[in-house]
């Protein structure tokens, strides 16, 4: 008989720690890691199988398929936003042919067991789009279904995954004499940029705010590569994977949409470095704007409206802005780099 697992993919990113230490707190739960690198040491007690490969290699996508009852999918697997930004070709086709890989699996694996497999997707605020600052101001908090006109590559494979997504779980082969009773169960998570004082960050367009406390901890001078007064959403990873969970967890009666916002915090770059030198007063900040990454966060939204997650799901952030900082990141941050500093 084959395990009844969860599949976490892109198991070794910052979010996939986050879930998985999430996921061990489950009793009943078995966790099955996928990544191309091999598995962080810190993640093999909460990881109960693990197999090292790519999204893109549907041999080992059969194997899954043969070899486990998936109920969840955690698509965790991308390349980040700067990364394909400099390889958009390459982004693609990992963010969205991957993808695609995975939602055939889930289809799979739902006409297998006779009932819908929830893929859990974690999208991003990439999605979003505005021409001039001033309209960016202007605008305010954005809800789902505004400025959705992404111009980086990720923002467009997010978007369409999205589209994606909804397809497979209610039009998908609709034409088709042999209707499919059970697609999948697709639910999107759109995160503002998130900070983790776990993993190094990896990428993404707004590291720069856990790039100045990584760097601060280990007093390493930092070159912000946005201006100061650069504005975005921000998030802690615990809140992060506690929206992935929570989300997960919903009764299908009680969503009404398939993609939802989520944040808690929106400082400005100058706000992020105060902060830092509050508790790093030594730390060498100063901003030096990289003139195309900053184009691309002036074209992101200041703040996101997640009342549509508070409402349907139940969703608040544990950490606001003081919290993060005071309870989560500092403290752990100065202790990971306690004997380099």
């Amino acid at each position: 008989m084959r395990n009844q697992v969860i599949l976490i993919t892109g198991i070794n990113g910052e979010i996939g720690h986050g879930l998985a230490r999430g996921l061990s707190k489950r009793s009943d739960t078995y966790v099955v890691g996928l990544d191309v690198a091999p598995l962080d040491k810190t993640l093999r007690p909460l990881c109960q199988q693990f197999i090292q490969g790519d999204i893109l290699d549907n041999m080992l996508l059969g194997r899954l398929v043969a070899e486990y009852e998936i109920r969840t999918i955690f698509h965790l697997a991308s390349i980040l936003s700067t990364k394909a930004e400099y390889n958009p070709e390459t982004g693609h086709r990992v963010n969205v042919e991957g993808t695609l890989n995975l939602l055939r699996l889930a289809v799979e694996q739902s006409q297998w067991q006779g009932r819908s497999v929830k893929f859990i997707y974690p999208s991003s605020i990439a999605v979003y789009w505005f021409p001039t600052l001033a309209d960016k101001e202007k605008t305010g908090k954005v809800k789902e279904e505004d400025n959705c006109f992404p111009t980086t590559m990720y923002g467009c494979n997010k978007l369409y995954c999205e589209l994606l997504g909804r397809y497979y779980a209610n039009y998908y082969r609709q034409l088709a004499a042999d209707q499919i009773k059970h697609t999948i169960d697709f639910r999107a998570i759109r995160f503002p940029g998130l900070i983790s004082a776990e993993t190094i960050p990896t990428g993404g367009t707004s590291d720069y705010g856990p790039e100045m406390l990584h760097h601060a901890a280990q007093n390493i001078p930092y070159h912000c590569f946005v201006r100061e007064d650069s504005r975005l959403p921000f998030m802690a990873m615990p809140d992060a994977v506690k929206a992935l969970l929570t989300l997960e967890a919903a009764s299908n009666e009680s969503l009404h949409r398939i993609v939802y916002n989520v944040t808690s915090f929106s400082p400005s770059a100058l706000e992020i470095r105060d902060i830092v030198l509050n508790y790093f007063p030594d730390a060498a900040i100063d901003f030096i704007p990289h003139a195309n990454r900053q184009q691309i966060v002036d074209t992101w939204p200041a703040d996101v409206d997640d009342g549509a997650a508070r409402h349907d799901w139940d969703w608040q952030p544990d950490y606001d802005q003081a919290r993060a900082f005071s309870e989560y990141l500092v403290p752990s941050i100065k202790e990971r780099y306690r004997d380099t500093a």
